[in-house]
């Protein structure tokens, strides 16, 4: 190894950005793959589980690494872009190891792996895991923040790691992963084996597993959905975008369906078949029924207060729906939408009741996915009303509810396509 630290903990490279040598990033560590070796021997890293921009996971060997430091790895420049597999005899750091509990050979004492330090061996270019970072106590907590004593020990000083084990925790694999995006913490999932999977939904909170069951593809959804307590399953539906959870529901077998929909708040319920009494490929089936609703009177200020909360995302934020009350959806007669571009240029004391876009005319609820994407097409729209025959406004459609019915059912699991063999960094 020419240069970089001859040590780390695997938790400080979760994620870090891999560069070939003239600097062009190609992808972040995503898992680390050992084997492990008889007796007590310390197991081998044999590489780095790295994600190409195309969200294809390919193996890099340590031989191929020159440096990991400063937050980054670097590569000797040519990676091979097939998609990792993992062997039988293969494990990972990440997936497999974080959150197990080991016994310490000294004493019997159960403890929780919270994190593994890697070490580069003299004069060759093998690395092992040497050193285990635990906590004593019972199994909870998260990364370093748990209670319990918490010490580092050899990795001949404890036993275990070869076990099957069953409720294997997942809170310090999910603190490796804490900064990622929905979408990238979905991609993880669907690369866990179902084990593994079923323990992460369960360690996350539920705004945070609805958020990754939106990004998952449907088989995924299904199985974890069908692994978590009825009551449970009903709290993470209600806190999903009401289009994503009836697409799930609608998925469902028709028993499990009535049975979830009889757990959730009778107004989620409602919501939650009124979406499925549409053509899933129409507005009325792609739509949400949470847009953001102003009444006329309501001022500048009041628009921006409410497209600023944190949870919508920029495509709900973009614009906002003036509507008679009632204001919650079926609306009173619709009126128009502002868009928050306007809404930056005009006083705060301004009513968006007179600042309203009205030209262009609502979808309908039976518009055919087709027409949808038209609209949004020679409009350049990010979002579009939903109105029906009396002129309440049902819900609205957004541009990524339009992608995600047009693209092919799999576009979850695949990438963009790539050549098999080997290419330079980056290419």
């Amino acid at each position: 190894m020419a240069s970089g630290a001859p040590r780390f903990f695997v938790s400080h490279i979760s994620g870090v950005a891999v560069f070939d040598p003239a600097g062009d990033q190609v992808g972040r560590v995503r898992d680390l793959v050992v084997i492990l070796r008889p007796g007590r021997r310390p197991p081998r890293l044999l590489g780095l589980v790295v994600e190409l921009s195309t969200r294809r996971r390919i193996f890099l060997p340590m031989t191929r690494v020159t440096a990991v430091q400063s937050g980054q790895v670097i590569t000797t420049g040519v990676l091979n872009v097939r998609r990792f597999e993992q062997r039988p005899t293969e494990r990972l750091v990440f997936g497999e190891l974080l959150d197990r509990r080991v016994t310490l050979v000294d004493g019997g004492e159960a403890v929780t792996v919270l994190d593994l330090s890697v070490h580069q061996l003299q004069a060759r270019r093998e690395w092992e895991i040497d050193r285990v970072f635990v906590r004593k106590g019972k199994k909870g907590g998260t990364f370093r923040r748990g209670k319990g004593e918490t010490l580092t020990v050899e990795w001949s000083a404890v036993t275990g790691f070869s076990l099957e084990e069953d409720g294997q925790g997942a809170e310090n694999l999910l603190a490796t992963f804490e900064q990622l995006r929905p979408a990238d913490l979905a991609n993880v999932l669907h690369h866990l084996s179902p084990k593994r999977r079923a323990e992460v939904a369960a360690a996350l909170d539920d705004d945070r597993l609805a958020d990754v069951l939106e990004e998952l593809p449907e088989d995924d959804q299904i199985e974890i959905l069908g692994v978590l307590a009825e009551e449970r399953a009903a709290d993470v539906l209600e806190a999903m975008d009401p289009d994503d959870a009836a697409d799930l529901l609608g998925e469902l077998p028709e028993a499990d369906k009535e049975r979830l929909l009889s757990l959730m708040r009778p107004a989620d319920a409602a919501d939650m078949r009124r979406l499925m009494s549409y053509e899933e490929h129409t507005a009325g089936g792609l739509m949400t029924t949470e847009p953001i609703i102003l009444r006329p009177d309501a001022t500048v200020a009041d628009a921006l207060a409410r497209i600023r909360e944190p949870d919508l995302s920029p495509a709900h934020a973009a614009q906002v729906y003036v509507c008679r009350p009632p204001e919650e959806t079926p609306t009173g007669k619709y009126l128009g939408t502002v868009h928050f571009q306007r809404l930056l240029r005009d006083p705060p004391y301004t009513l968006v009741g007179s600042m309203l876009d009205d030209d262009l005319r609502p979808l309908e609820p039976d518009a055919a996915l087709p027409v949808v994407a038209g609209f949004f097409a020679t409009y350049d729209m990010v979002a579009a009303p939903v109105v029906d025959e009396a002129g309440s406004l049902l819900g609205a459609v957004t541009v990524d509810d339009v992608l995600d019915h047009m693209l092919p059912d799999d576009w979850r699991e695949t990438e963009f396509h790539l050549e098999e063999g080997e290419v330079p960094d980056g290419g």
